[in-house]
């Protein structure tokens, strides 16, 4: 199987909620009340999303993050990249620097490329806009709904109330 790592799924669901207001500046607090994301972990992935440039921070009294463009323009690749680092099923890639000992015996030495490429190309071609294409509202996802007291109306059809 493959998995992403929870941090990854985690970044997906802040940058999501980010891209709901694409204008807005939000705290690391913000986000992860709104998100459900722990405030450790969130800080952590704006760091490190910064630094790939996914999200700008800005300092002072009405400082926070903001993505660093349109949630469109963020592959949901360039964001496993940022935490992840490069996406391949396979260590053994052309261009790897590991160090295998059957590699000059492998008949399969360089052809997990073309998995990995294909791999790639598709999560490239997946954005964080797409990934929620609706709008969310996240307070009232987290909120659970109030319990009801009143009979369904199939009940109330068939009792005559």
């Amino acid at each position: 199987m493959i998995r992403l790592n929870k941090l990854t799924d985690y970044a997906v669901v802040t940058l999501c909620r980010m891209g709901s207001e694409p204008d807005a500046v939000f705290t690391a607090q913000q986000l992860a009340r709104e998100s459900g994301v722990p405030q450790p972990t969130v800080a952590k992935l704006m760091k490190q999303l910064g630094r790939a440039g996914i999200v700008s921070s800005q300092r002072g009294a009405a400082g926070g993050y903001s993505l660093g463009r349109a949630a469109r323009e963020i592959s949901v690749a360039e964001v496993i990249t940022a935490l992840e680092g490069p996406i391949s099923l396979t260590a053994c890639v052309d261009g790897a620097d590991t160090s295998c000992s059957v590699l000059s015996l492998c008949p399969m030495s360089g052809n997990w490329n073309r998995v990995n490429e294909a791999i790639r190309g598709a999560l490239e071609g997946v954005s964080l806009a797409d990934m929620s294409p609706a709008p969310i509202d996240f307070l009232s996802a987290r909120t659970p709904a109030p319990a009801t007291t009143t009979r369904p109306v199939a009940q109330r059809a068939a009792t005559g109330s």
